[in-house]
């Protein structure tokens, strides 16, 4: 059984772990590490909450340690690009615990906040950057940090930053690295896309598929509870107190929603916070921090979420809307059910969601299981859909006895149940004036 240090990781690491309460890599970290610390490019695809991050930081802040080099002022030497300013603020602090030993410096960059404090951090050099694309290039551009260092270039959820618009962005961060460093592409799933970005940027990578790519966290329980949109609000105050749940990390899809939601728990005296990107970057840190410390119960949030939220013992996610994108499902439930514990997924589903739901059965490869609420049944009838996702058209209803009965009819008639239609009488064009 492969251990921290037969994967090459030094001993002020391994105590470090030791002390975070590590015992054994995970599947990820068995196949990443030894090959990040030789210098080569990885390609590598797991479920999130396998330990994907320290897969990466591990063996990088070992190099940089070792290399003995200072960073220059305005320089970084290991460049990790993350799609939102949750997960640049998780990856950041993990760095910082993971090299806590070994004396390196970690910072993290991400708009929604003043450029000028990154700016003024950036001045005194750092070794690992930590940044969303966006402001990387306005902190690029404004020449508070240069590229002249980098070693390493990690993408973390890669195929996310692609889905929020981040390609022209990436390519500009590509095009003014002097040289190609060592390359990392790190995600919970791999489109077509990324394997096609991966294929032109990384060089004969080592390749780690810790699980099996784009399938749900197999400890997570994952059901779903058919309604009507307008009942949805009743349905999760009902399944709250059913089931007594302590804390619920909630997913929805619009930010109106997000603030809805939250406020009309607050009326009903339920500790209720709401994140989303039109809250200030302190006002979500608060709000996680809070849901964190057990003061807050339910914590409703868009997908600006879904990535990058650690939260342990998390017992349950709820789906209140479908997510538009069917990877955003895996990334929402992979929230519970993380480091070995068990977890539940509830997805509340409208009619018009179905062509969502396929897409998410498709995509995980099973058809949740669909269990009515007494009280809550819907109205429009929510399709059933059919192992791998496919919507199954509802059945014809059965003819009345008085139309089975003409049609029989038809049928008898010599001559009318095959006729063709009469032509039509050459005229002007004019419709005849027969009564209705």
């Amino acid at each position: 059984m492969s251990t921290f240090a037969t994967l090459g990781l030094i001993e002020p690491l391994c105590l470090t772990l030791a002390s975070l309460g590590y015992e054994t890599p995970t599947p990820v970290q068995v196949g990443a590490i030894p090959g990040v610390l030789a210098g080569r490019d990885v390609l590598a695809a797991a479920q999130t909450g396998t330990g994907k991050t320290a897969a990466f930081v591990l063996p990088l802040v070992q190099r940089l340690h070792n290399s003995g080099a200072s960073t220059p002022s305005n320089a970084v030497r290991v460049l990790v690009l993350v799609p939102t300013r949750e997960l640049a603020e998780q990856v950041c602090a993990s760095c910082r615990d993971y090299g806590a030993a070994l004396n390196v410096e970690s910072f993290a960059a991400y708009g929604g906040v003043s450029i000028n404090p990154q700016m003024m951090r950036l001045r005194r050099g750092v070794d690992v950057l930590v940044a969303t694309p966006g402001r990387l290039l306005d902190l690029h551009r404004r020449n508070a940090v240069t590229f002249q260092h980098v070693e390493a270039l990690v993408f973390d959820e890669a195929d996310r930053m692609l889905d929020l618009g981040f390609s022209e962005e990436i390519s500009h961060i590509l095009s003014a690295l002097p040289a190609k460093p060592q390359m990392l592409l790190f995600s919970a799933t791999f489109s077509e896309t990324i394997l096609a970005l991966a294929a032109r940027l990384l060089d004969k990578p080592v390749q780690v598929e810790a699980s099996p790519p784009n399938r749900a966290a197999q400890l997570v329980e994952q059901w779903l509870v058919p309604c009507d949109k307008k009942k949805k609000p009743a349905l999760f105050v009902h399944l709250l107190k059913a089931h007594a749940w302590s804390q619920v990390l909630v997913f929805v899809k619009t930010r109106q929603g997000a603030d809805e939601l939250a406020s009309l728990l607050q009326e009903q005296a339920i500790a209720a916070e709401a994140i989303h990107g039109d809250r200030t970057q302190a006002s979500r840190l608060a709000a996680l921090a809070s849901f964190k410390r057990g003061e807050v119960q339910i914590l409703v949030a868009t997908d600006v979420a879904a990535r990058g939220l650690d939260i342990e013992l998390l017992p349950q996610v709820v789906n209140f809307d479908l997510p538009h994108v069917a990877e955003d499902y895996v990334h929402r439930i992979g929230r519970t059910g993380r480091a070995g514990a068990s977890g539940v997924a509830i997805s509340l589903v409208c009619a018009d969601e179905v062509g969502q739901l396929a897409a998410i059965e498709t995509l995980i490869g099973q058809t949740l299981r669909r269990e009515e609420v007494p009280g809550f049944e819907a109205e429009h009838r929510v399709p059933q859909t059919a192992p791998g996702g496919q919507v199954v058209k509802k059945p014809k209803k059965p003819k009345s006895k008085k139309e089975q009965r003409k049609a029989l009819l038809m049928q008898a008639m010599p001559g009318k149940a095959s006729a063709a239609p009469a032509p039509a009488k050459p005229g002007n064009g004019r419709r005849s004036r027969g009564k209705v």
